[in-house]
């Protein structure tokens, strides 16, 4: 359509990625204009972890709709608000023994992540926030200002500031605890370092590459948190919702964050819905201190309380992701073994992994020709050098299996032209 190149802005991105005009999808897959199919593994970067357009939901959300039930309340208590923190409370927190306040924000993750910012500085009434290299948690400038992407840094066209920049777990190389270096820091007058109000951290950097800490890193560093009586928060928007084998991606590690933000996959549906999850103590709010005009999405509240349901109300789901999760481990380290040289580590969890290709070229040269086998498969890492896995959480054993195959194949095509340096033939899991 040539309205596209008419009036939309510049600023698409995986427009350019996928050239094509979709019009359908379902589960695993999506379909263009032209009636060619594609399986996807971007799913709505990480929003569609229960596929495009399921079932289960659908026809819950359907009837609702049908019903006249309220589609937008902004904070008003309505049926839909309230079965949705029910089913919340009784199948996620309580049987993890989480006792937390919900503060529906703005739909989106950056919203979450500017609000749960908000309130850990009044609270302590500290103003710096310690972020982490390769970090992202949104655009808005809060959130821009705690994320490390100088594509994204420089967009903003006004100084960032309120942010303590801490290496994340493995930025200085595999033998070296980064949350040694923040305690020093911290424990330093000379340091140059206030005492921060929080430490923002995802758990499996997303947009910075699929870097994954391990889970001595999380627990050191709430060491940290409390020994300098610093809050934690996790940015679970990407990793969350079961993304890694567990509902939240920190339960292997034991912790407890006093603040948690949640977005995409939360609303099951791709319909946009974000929570910030804080304990008790710090919901300090003034009434409409912190508000937004949409923060209440009913039909997302819906379809939330459906995912939960069906996927949720006990363990056999995240076992089922755990074990896709090590179905893609054992097919990336043999894609590497066989095209990397022997150069690679781990990279990633559960089914949020990824390829290091080093080489931004190499990646889009991949998930190109993957594209045109069929396969929607995107980059991520600073200089979009890593190939990411971030398909539907429900896809068939036999999908999956389809989608990797294409991504193998693609990897030995490139890695088989002669115009690619050696040196640069290096892969990472």
């Amino acid at each position: 359509m040539k309205i596209f190149d008419e009036i939309e802005s510049e600023v698409q991105s995986y427009a350019r990625a996928f050239p094509r005009v979709f019009n359908r999808a379902k589960a695993e897959f999506m379909w263009d204009e032209d009636g060619n199919q594609y399986l996807d593994f971007l799913a709505g970067a990480g929003t569609l972890n229960y596929g495009h357009n399921n079932p289960l939901f659908k026809d819950t959300l359907i009837e609702y709709i049908q019903n006249d039930g309220i589609t937008h309340g902004l904070d008003m208590h309505t049926k839909a608000k309230g079965e949705f923190l029910e089913t919340f409370n009784e199948k996620i927190l309580k049987p993890r023994n989480m006792e937390y306040m919900v503060q529906f924000t703005g739909p989106t993750g950056t919203n979450a992540v500017e609000a749960a910012m908000k309130i850990a500085r009044n609270v302590t009434g500290q103003q710096n926030i310690v972020t982490f290299t390769n970090g992202f948690h949104g655009v808005s400038l809060g959130a821009l200002a705690a994320t490390g992407n100088s594509h994204h840094r420089d967009a903003a066209g006004v100084s960032l500031s309120g942010t303590h920049r801490m290496p994340y777990d493995g930025y200085l190389g595999d033998n070296i605890d980064t949350t040694e270096y923040l305690d020093k820091v911290l424990s330093d007058s000379s340091s140059g370092i206030n005492s921060p109000a929080a430490v923002i951290v995802e758990t499996v950097q997303g947009e910075g590459g699929i870097n994954a800490a391990s889970i001595e890193w999380l627990q050191n560093l709430q060491t940290v948190c409390r020994k300098h009586k610093i809050l934690l928060i996790i940015d679970d928007i990407q990793a969350g919702c079961g993304r890694t084998g567990d509902y939240f991606s920190f339960e292997e590690a034991g912790i407890e964050p006093d603040i948690i933000t949640l977005s995409k996959s939360l609303g099951g549906y791709g319909l946009p819905f974000a929570v910030v999850l804080m304990k008790p103590e710090l919901d300090q709010w003034k009434p409409g201190e912190h508000n937004g005009t949409f923060r209440g999405n009913n039909l997302a509240f819906v379809t939330a309380k459906s995912a939960i349901d069906h996927y949720w109300s006990d363990d056999k789901f995240s076992e089922e992701i755990k074990r896709k999760g090590r179905y893609i481990s054992e097919r990336f380290e043999s894609i590497v073994s066989q095209y990397g040289e022997g150069n690679f580590t781990a990279k990633g969890r559960g089914m949020f992994q990824g390829i290091n290709c080093v080489s931004g070229e190499i990646a889009g040269q991949i998930t190109r020709k993957a594209f045109k086998e069929g396969l929607m498969i995107e980059t991520s890492g600073a200089d979009d050098h890593v190939v990411k896995i971030l398909c539907a959480l429900i896809i068939s054993d036999e999908n999956l299996k389809k989608g990797i195959d294409i991504m193998e194949q693609a990897i030995k095509e490139v890695c088989a032209k002669e115009d690619i340096p050696e040196e640069d033939v290096y892969f990472e899991v």
